[in-house]
């Protein structure tokens, strides 16, 4: 059992605040929380005043424990859809009724935290709705020797690959893929930053956002922030790249759709392939997008461009 001192408490001054009563928070999963009934009261008052600096302790700690988020229906590997999960948070204003009720009570109260559902914003019946029509693809080609640079793209693919983007929303390449740093996994690898190659963190990641922008550009999406990188890169062709990082340029694109959009992005060998799909119901307009280089020279240009 987890037991919270929440501060040094001071006289008892009244019989109903009896310092052995004690609320016993039950949760699933985890051990459950005691705390007596005198350490929410403010001492050496005239009457019983609930301490609300420690009742909001409290309600942290309880919503530490609780708080489950929901996961999203996602497609596996093997094509398959699995099924969404809820998540679980405190209800904030049950629990007060809850505590109030015992600070203004006798003896001791067994309960379990009452909590909210939160439900996934992606379930299985979305997914396989919109999962039957290619509207857009783009597939890019990079070393896969490079083993810092492979692991890069590999981790961004993976953070956008299942992304389902709603008709009228913002899809947000730094949104999505979040901070690139060394506790996620990112490696240092050639970069372009200002003109010069050198090396950071998340090397390789503009790779996956142009590979990205081509393939929502091929369906249509309205693009609404891409830059181009300030040196020519040689895994798409000139002016179709979307350079990105974290504390600078951001590639965006809005569904202008009325169906929602899923992207699926996958790395295959030295391959990065990024496909988007929505339902039968959409009226696509694509555009002409030119193709990235499928030469066996390639995997020399990137060498070459690290290289610099």
């Amino acid at each position: 059992m987890l037991w919270i001192k929440l501060s040094s408490i001071g006289l008892l001054l009244f019989p109903v605040m009896n310092g052995q009563d004690q609320l016993h928070i039950q949760f699933q999963n985890h051990a459950p929380i005691s705390i007596e009934r005198n350490s929410l009261n403010i001492p050496l008052v005239d009457e019983p005043i609930m301490d609300e600096k420690q009742y909001e302790e409290l309600v942290s700690e309880v919503q530490n424990q609780v708080y489950t988020p929901p996961q999203n229906a996602y497609i596996n590997d093997n094509n398959q859809i699995i099924s969404e999960r809820a998540g679980y948070k405190l209800n904030e204003r049950r629990f007060r009724e809850l505590v109030h009720s015992f600070f203004f009570s006798r003896g001791s109260i067994n309960t379990e935290a009452p909590l909210m559902t939160l439900h996934p914003k992606v379930d299985s019946e979305i997914l396989a709705h919109i999962r039957t029509q290619l509207i857009g693809r783009y597939v890019t080609y990079f070393n896969k020797h490079s083993e810092e640079r492979t692991q890069n793209i590999v981790l961004a693919t993976e953070r956008i690959n299942n992304t389902v983007v709603f008709p009228g929303e913002v899809f947000s390449f730094n949104g999505v893929v979040g901070k690139r740093t060394k506790e996620k996994g990112y490696k240092k690898a050639p970069v372009i930053i200002k003109g010069e190659l050198s090396e950071d963190i998340g090397g390789g990641i503009c790779q996956v956002s142009s590979t990205l922008f081509n393939a929502v550009d091929q369906a249509g999406v309205k693009i609404l922030e891409r830059y181009h990188h300030s040196k020519r890169v040689p895994y798409v062709p000139l002016g179709r790249d979307a350079t990105v990082s974290w504390y600078g340029p951001d590639f965006t694109f809005r569904n202008a759709y009325n169906q929602p959009l899923l992207i699926r992005a996958k790395v295959i060998g030295g391959q990065v392939i990024t496909s988007i799909y929505s339902s039968d119901l959409i009226n696509v307009e694509k555009r002409k997008v030119p193709s990235a280089s499928q030469n066996s020279s390639m995997e020399k240009d990137v060498d070459k461009f690290i290289q610099e």
